[in-house]
């Protein structure tokens, strides 16, 4: 992995997470300015890795922000706050026991 390429994908990532918050909680605010951008920086590497693991790659890389990047920072911060959700919802389900 380059240095380059990870800075591009947590600056883009910062961009895709405000747009995936906005999204999924229809509000103009998203999950908050700081909640997003952890949400895009962590699914902009999500997103690079699973589209690198699957070779997707759409051949836009001429840019040197490329719409790919965005792309699959975008796609990464939905699996984000998807797995973020049903730890959420399991961690809600689960009752503690009585000795």
């Amino acid at each position: 992995m380059i240095v380059g390429k990870l800075i591009v994908w947590l600056i883009i990532g910062a961009l895709a997470g405000t747009l995936a918050g906005r999204v999924v909680t229809f509000s103009r605010e998203g999950f908050g300015f700081w909640t997003n951008l952890l949400v895009g920086m962590a699914g902009a590497v999500v997103g690079g890795l699973l589209f690198g693991w699957f070779g997707v790659d759409f051949g836009l890389d001429a840019l040197k922000v490329s719409f790919e990047d965005l792309v699959s920072a975008f796609a990464g911060s939905l699996v984000c706050i998807l797995a973020w959700w049903a730890i959420r919802a399991y961690a809600g389900t689960r009752r503690p026991r009585t000795v």
